[in-house]
């Protein structure tokens, strides 16, 4: 198969997730695209984390470890291989960008590979899934990163390619983050094992971790009503 046979793939599917006759899912796909919305989820994440451990010091290494993934994530995304590979974004793309259904005329800025929104998503939801251990976060997690990753296709504000590549590395940024946090955690904190059904084996209280389950459930039923009673 050549690369041009890949590219075309690539289009044909990127076709099939774009776009609707859905105003209400344009709405929505656009409000759930924005960084802004899940303010709450972070804030959550840090109140996960906070309430949690018992010392500064670990706090700071939980935070520091998660905020490395964005370092690792959009850092090598945004300031090395989007400005060394160049593809323009499709709603760019002079061969298809007439083609792309787009939300209120925003193509975007900036180029396409690999996405930002993909690699950083992911490496929250992979750092944090290893930190808390829990089952059903784990995979809410996952799903909030998959989540963003349609609005990025349903946009056409990316590749399909776009957004698996970001996705790998995402899943490696978390990983070294987490590794890491592991690295120096036990240097600062005692070892111990959490037998309890309200725990999970890394120490993160069960109902906690339903915070930020109820926190990211009102997140998507706010935009789900406002995308269709607003504007």
């Amino acid at each position: 198969m050549t690369l041009e046979n890949l590219i075309e793939i690539d289009r044909n599917l990127l076709m099939w997730f774009n776009g609707s006759d859905s105003l209400f899912l344009d709405r929505l796909m656009d409000m759930l695209t924005w960084g802004f919305t899940w303010t709450p989820l972070y804030i959550a994440l840090f109140y996960l984390v906070v309430k949690n451990n018992e010392t500064m010091s670990q706090i700071v290494l939980a935070m520091g470890c998660a905020a490395l993934c964005i370092v690792l994530a959009s850092g090598v995304t945004e300031g090395i291989v989007k400005p060394l590979v160049g593809r323009p974004r499709p709603a760019m793309d002079p061969y298809i960008k007439y083609m792309i259904h787009v939300v209120d005329n925003h193509r975007g800025s900036g180029f396409s590979f690999f996405s930002a929104h993909a690699a950083n998503t992911m490496s929250l939801a992979v750092f944090f899934s290893l930190l808390v251990r829990n089952r059903l976060f784990n995979t809410v997690m996952v799903l909030w990163s998959l989540l963003n990753c349609w609005t990025r296709l349903y946009l056409g504000m990316h590749y399909p390619s776009d957004i698996l590549c970001g996705l790998l590395w995402g899943a490696i940024s978390g990983i070294i983050s987490y590794w890491v946090f592991y690295k120096v955690y036990f240097k600062v904190s005692p070892k111990i094992n959490y037998i309890s059904s309200q725990y999970t084996r890394t120490g993160y209280a069960i109902a906690d971790i339903d915070v930020v389950m109820l926190v990211m459930a009102t997140i998507l039923v706010v935009v789900t009503l406002l995308s269709l009673f607003v504007y």
